[in-house]
């Protein structure tokens, strides 16, 4: 059985192809502006300085 309105995938992903049309959406909706709700718990995110001996993993524990 063969199916005539199948689609060739792409052979590589490109992002900038679908941005080009999320982008406008995501600025009109204000996903770049930051700022505080009074109303949604604070948070904090703690990294740490750089490991001289090279990227932190799980043996660094």
């Amino acid at each position: 059985m063969t199916d005539t309105n199948t689609q060739e995938l792409a052979k590589s992903f490109d992002p900038a192809e679908i941005e080009a049309r999320w982008y406008p959406v995501w600025e009109e909706r204000g996903y770049f502006k930051a700022g505080l709700d009074p109303k949604k718990p604070s948070f904090a995110i703690q990294l740490p300085p750089p490991n001289i001996t090279g990227i932190l993993h799980m043996g660094h524990a």
